[in-house]
């Protein structure tokens, strides 16, 4: 796959960013540390007036305008509804009306998009903790009961069309797939989506605001000497409309069994703040296998920035594709089976 160098993040010098954030409001003491992000890229910086910040630089050309306030709409939602988030700071950038998240500062020619975050520290949450498990269910309801009140309008949906046919298509145009290895994976590939088709429309599950990446790395586990307790979002990049169960099966792993007994202890904290449909049990394996297609798309998308192959060595290898290939026939396998069933656990009420 081609690349391009000079990436546009190589623009992104520690001098041009501080002179970036000083131009939004936010004057720097000189002090700041990259923060590992692919996607974006996001800055640690401390400040003269001795707080810290997290300056995050949107990817171009992802989102437009619309879609990122949409983001940061939600995250002041969120915040008001006291759902603890880590939502953008207002910033003071001439031009920028009151209120604005979202400033566009130019750096060597080309505009970036800026955002700033306070600091939270804090861990992942501990996921073998039938207790921690239910707080995390009730703070997820609580996050959608916030989600369902009013739709995204620009922001993408989490469906098959989007995430499991387009990302095959974008794959096949950017001819990332080897011409050895098309053929079994295009075909593992196929018979899956149809399966996520059909999987879709046996449940029309209500589609609503939710975090869309709710994997335990983007939930900040706080201490009560860290300023707070239990779970805090930091990331709400890949927001989008979609199904509630999005947000509940990246908390589960094991065999299946387990895999129900946790579920079981989420949707018990779950429902004390939201109705969960259990139709959408059965979609827990479609959108792992929507995962799987979107994260191949997504890497080869990004190939042109040199963080990538440096980060994913392993991605387009003969060895790779073979590899898809497989875990997309035990993905057809898998989403054959019966859904898991946390409701028949004797102490599930």
């Amino acid at each position: 796959m081609p690349e391009t160098t000079p990436h546009p993040f190589d623009r992104l010098t520690p001098q041009a960013v501080l002179d970036a954030l000083d131009g939004c409001g936010l004057r720097g003491d000189g002090r700041l540390l990259q923060l590992n992000s692919y996607e974006n890229r996001v800055f640690q910086v401390f400040l003269e007036s001795g707080t810290v910040v997290v300056a995050k630089f949107y990817r171009l050309g992802r989102w437009s305008d619309a879609q990122i306030a949409e983001e940061h709409t939600f995250a002041a939602d969120l915040a008001a509804a006291e759902v603890p988030v880590v939502a953008p700071l207002v910033l003071a950038a001439p031009g920028l009306p009151a209120g604005c998240t979202l400033a566009t500062v130019q750096i060597d020619g080309e505009p970036f998009r800026v955002a700033a975050y306070p600091r939270r520290a804090g861990h992942g949450p501990e996921l073998d903790d039938a207790a921690t498990l239910r707080w995390l269910g009730r703070f997820i309801g609580r996050l959608h009961a916030v989600g369902e009140q009013r739709p995204f309008s620009a922001r993408r949906t989490l469906d098959a069309a989007t995430f499991g046919h387009g990302a095959v298509q974008r794959l096949i145009d950017l001819d990332a797939v080897p011409p050895a290895q098309l053929p079994a994976w295009r075909d593992a590939a196929e018979r899956a989506l149809a399966q996520v088709d059909a999987a879709f429309a046996a449940c029309p599950a209500q589609t609503l605001r939710i975090h869309g990446d709710c994997h335990p790395g983007n939930i900040l586990w706080r201490d009560p000497d860290a300023g707070g307790h239990g779970p805090h979002l930091v990331d709400l990049d890949d927001a989008v409309m979609g199904p509630a169960v999005q947000d509940l099966w990246m908390l589960l792993s094991g065999e299946p069994e387990a895999m129900s007994a946790q579920l079981a202890a989420v949707l018990q904290g779950y429902r004390q703040f939201r109705r969960f449909d259990t139709r959408e049990l059965a979609l827990i394996e479609p959108l792992r296998t929507l995962r799987m297609l979107h994260h191949s798309a997504w890497l080869a998308e990004r190939w042109s920035d040199p963080a990538f192959p440096a980060a994913f060595p392993w991605f387009g290898t003969a060895g790779y594709w073979g590899q898809q290939a497989q875990q997309l026939r035990e993905q057809i396998e898998a989403m054959a089976q019966p859904p898991l069933d946390p409701f028949a656990l004797d102490f599930f009420d």
